[in-house]
This record gives C-alpha cells, structure tokens and sequence, in this order.
C-alpha cells in the first residue's frame, strides 16, 4: 500500500479522509452503512449508467459478510484491494516508469489486448481520464477514474467501462457505446442487438401482419375481419407470413445503421472543427436519421418482399414461395420495383427521430423532476419514457407508413394502379378521408410496450450470456 501512496503523493491521514468523504457521499441519510438504494443512486450521481448494474456488483464485492449492506470497514477494504489493483495496472501501462501514462502508451496496451481504436477515439479516451488536461493520465486521475469499477481491471474491462461512460443516443436506435464498432466485441453487440430484435419481431408478427393487412384496404377496414380472413388462410401460422424475411433484415439494418452512424458522427466532428465526444443533439438526429435511411435503402427489397409476402393471395392455400414471389417481381415489374414507395418510407425517417428524442429527453426530464426528485432515472423509467416517445413518433409519420405499405404492395402499374406517393395520398384523402391514413393504426400501437420491452430484456439477457456486463 506504500506503493500505492507514493504514487498518489498523499499522505496516509489525506487518503483516509478521501475514502471518507466517499463513503460519506454515497451515505447521504448517514447511516453508516451503504445498501443498494444508496450505491445506485450516489453512482448514478456521478452519472455513470445505471443500465449495467453496477450498483449491484459493486456491493456484492463490498459485502464481506453478506448482510446486504456495506459498512465503513468494508468499504475500505474494498478500496485498498481496488486501488493496489489499480496501481499495478498503472504500472504496466507505463513502461516508461515516469509515473504517467502517456497516450501512447495507453495505444500500445490498448492494440495488445487486441483493441484497434483511431487517433481521435483515443483522444477522448485521455481526455475523459485527464482532468486537469495537460494530455498525460496520472495515478490519480486514472484512480479516481476507475475506483468504483467493481469487475477485474484488465485493459479490455477498463476500455468497456469507458465506453459505457460516454454513451450516445442515436434517436429511435437504442442507446449505444461510442466506439463500439471498433471493439474487439463489435460482434458480439450485433449479435445481441440481432437476437434481440428478432425475438421482438417474432413476439409481435400477429400484430404486424394484421396492421399491414388493414394498411391496405382501401374500403372500410375493421379489426375483426381482417383477423378472421388472416386465419381462414393460414390459420395461426397465418399470422407470421413475412416474419421469416423481417427477421433476416434486422442483422444488416443494425449492422449498416450501426457503422454509418459512426462514420457520419466522424464527419460531423470534422465538420465543426472539433473534437468532443458529445456531437451535440442535431449532430445525433443528422447523423442517426442520415444513417437510418441508409440502412433503410440498403434493405428496402427485403422490405417490399415482406409485405407482398403478408397482402398476396393464396393459391392453393398456400402463400407463394419467398424465390418465386422475388423472381416474379423482377421479371414482370423489373428491379424499380424493388424500391416502391422508399421515397416516403425516407420521408418519415428524420421526423420520427425528431420527435422521438425529443420527447424522450422532454419525458425524461419530467419524470426526474416530478416522479424521482432530481434523481437519475432507472432503466425501466428510461424504458418507459422511450416507449412512449417512440409511439408518439410512430403516430405522427404513420400517414407515410400507410403510402409506403400501399405502393410496396401493388404488383402491377395497371390503369388503376397507384402512378407515385402524391397519387396514393389524394386518392386516399378523396375516398377514404383523414382517417384512410391512420388504417391499423392500434395493432400498430400494440407492438410498441411488448416491441421495446422485449427488445430491452432480450438484449441485456444476451448481453450476460455473450459476457459483454
């Protein structure tokens, strides 16, 4: 431990009065013990993301004698294990032996534990450590950095933790870690972001296939109905047609809405002449709706697919085959047809994404005000505020879903055919009124609470499995 003050240049008593006041600070109703209600909140005080539990770890290793709660003792303990864990990594990063690491060397450890990252990741990573910004990390920075970390300090467990520190929300996508895509487990997160997804999908295909069937009657569209014929032609996997290729799609939209966010947050930084981490929020909604429609027209066939899929007739009672209703679209209606009605499925993407931060960050304020008094909101009242937001921006673009869906499923530029989005939209206005343009709407909004919710436990349920906590 002398080590440990040599290095920090504080004295034995200057050290006790540090872990003190630490203690005290998450001891904020001075009991003299810390339980978990104390460690969340005072963590999330320090804003360090509640989503990874590290409440919940960090008092499991506290908890020496399992009662549920940490008193000074143990707490101390705590930080004298964590502080000389933390001083021989220290060490090892610095092969200079100056008693500071340098960028790079940060770089140097950071490629051995098979971490690529560019010149301006790694200057917010020292950035982030460097409080005093003098472009070297010190002991203490680097200590008081990573002291309630409470997993195994190993590069790659220091580089996570960083990351989850400086989260970025890309709008309607879920809150992610900046740079990510060039972390030795990239995959691994598109792995459980894909299964995730999927399994929403999967959970939530009746919903889908009865909103799409409703989208598309141009007379009076009413629920029961169209649930009725659904199941006179397919019965109950009647309801999953189209949800095999809607699955197919969520790994390469992720994946392609994942990098071409990077790639454009990269340009917007460069663009402004700065180097922050936090692109400000036009720079997320630019950059997560630009990168949405990329991903949205990179996959857009697969789209059209689907919904020809969920609106064909059947023959024979059976719905045609995904290679025969593919090859028949490029064949009588060529490769255009791929792309109907992408130019108002585009429409709607920058909109959506508006609306949906900015009511997120509008309810999630509110809810810490009124509902949590000043405090950090969980992951459940950040679940709810996004299920929310993410309704009432699904609400506001759905007259562009319905002109989408609608182009996406004629098969045929007949006389009576649909000739563009303006024809779908007078047509829809003169014969079906303002309410034509809201068809399946509640089914629609069914999917959302059990969407979102699935999403969010299926992700962090793989998240444990994958060993990405």
């Amino acid at each position: 431990m002398d080590h440990v003050l040599l290095a920090s240049r504080e004295t034995k008593e200057e050290r006790e009065m540090r872990l003190r006041s630490l203690f005290n600070f998450f001891d904020s109703q001075n009991t003299g013990y810390l339980d978990y209600a104390q460690i969340e909140a005072g963590l999330m005080a320090l804003q360090i993301p509640a989503e990874y539990k590290y409440a919940k770890d960090l008092l499991r290793v506290c908890d020496m004698n399992r009662d549920g709660r940490v008193d000074y003792q143990e707490f101390r303990r705590y930080m004298d294990d964590k502080e000389l864990e933390l001083y021989r990594i220290f060490q090892a990063i610095d092969v200079e032996h100056n008693g500071c690491i340098l960028p790079e060397e940060l770089l140097d450890a950071l490629l051995k534990a098979g971490i690529e990252i560019d010149d301006e990741e790694l200057a917010r990573f020292v950035e982030h450590v460097d409080k005093d910004n003098n472009g070297i990390i010190t002991f203490e920075e680097w200590r008081d950095f990573l002291l309630l970390y409470p997993h195994e300090a190993t590069i790659e467990n220091i580089y996570q933790y960083w990351e989850r520190v400086c989260l970025v929300d890309i709008g309607e996508q879920a809150v992610i870690p900046e740079g990510i895509s060039k972390h030795v487990h990239a995959s691994k997160y598109l792995i459980a972001g894909g299964v995730a997804g999927a399994t929403s999908r999967t959970a939530t295909a009746p919903l889908d296939r009865i909103k799409v069937k409703l989208q598309v009657q141009t007379t009076r569209a009413h629920l029961m109905p169209a649930i009725k014929d659904i199941w006179r032609e397919g019965r109950f996997l009647g309801f999953f047609r189209g949800n095999g290729i809607n699955v197919l799609k969520v790994a390469p939209e992720s994946a392609i809405k994942f990098y071409a966010y990077e790639m454009l947050k990269t340009f917007v930084v460069n663009a402004r002449g700065e180097n922050k981490s936090d692109i400000g929020t036009a720079g997320r909604l630019f950059s997560g709706g630009l990168a949405g429609a990329v991903a949205q027209t990179a996959i857009y066939p697969m789209d059209l697919v689907k919904t020809r899929l969920q609106t064909c007739a059947c023959e024979n009672g059976k719905p045609p085959k995904l290679g025969a209703l593919s090859r028949d679209i490029w064949v009588h209606e060529g490769p255009r047809a791929f792309y109907r009605g992408l130019f108002p499925s585009l429409l709607g993407i920058i909109p959506y994404a508006g609306i949906d931060l900015a009511a997120y960050e509008t309810l999630k304020d509110l809810s810490r005000i009124h509902l949590l008094h000043d405090s950090e909101p969980g992951p459940l009242v950040q679940l709810g505020c996004g299920t929310i937001s993410g309704a009432l921006g699904a609400t506001c673009v759905y007259p562009l879903q319905v002109i989408r869906t609608r182009m996406q499923a004629q098969y045929t530029k007949t006389t009576e055919g649909y000739k563009g989005m303006s024809d779908v939209f007078w047509r829809t206005l003169k014969h079906e009124g303002i309410s034509g343009f809201y068809k399946g709407i509640f089914p629609n909004m069914l999917k959302v609470v059990p969407s979102a919710s699935i999403t969010y436990l299926v992700y962090e349920s793989m998240k444990k499995n994958l060993d990405l906590e």
